[in-house]
């Protein structure tokens, strides 16, 4: 039986690597979509006179900002769960009621002969 120390130790410890994961996440999320808007940015700047292909540009801009929008939804969603917002907070505990349940049925089921 794990002691409350060894216990604790391991939450911390999967805590940790949940912000580790997160704080990883942000970081490919800045760089990608630096790299992704500055190298549209460069494309506008240098092509401003010429407007040869319009519908290309306008769908080339559209598609520039919605990577990082719809990228950001989910980056969000990541921050919600690593810092433990509300919502997945209590589905979390009821989950784990849950599953404490079964187990204790599963274990009372195996002692009955």
């Amino acid at each position: 039986m794990e002691t409350k120390n060894t216990s604790k130790y391991r939450r911390a410890q999967k805590r940790v690597k949940d912000l580790k994961g997160f704080y990883n996440h942000l970081a490919v999320y800045l760089i990608v979509n630096f790299i992704i808007i500055g190298s549209r940015l460069t494309r506008l700047i240098s092509n401003a006179d010429s407007i040869a292909n319009i519908d290309f540009e306008r769908w080339l801009t559209l598609n520039t900002f919605s990577v990082a929008f719809f990228w950001g939804i989910g980056l969000a969603f990541h921050a919600l769960k690593v810092f433990d917002f509300k919502i997945f907070k209590e589905w979390e505990d009821r989950k784990l009621k849950e599953f404490m349940n079964e187990e204790e049925h599963t274990l009372n089921d195996d002692i009955k002969f």
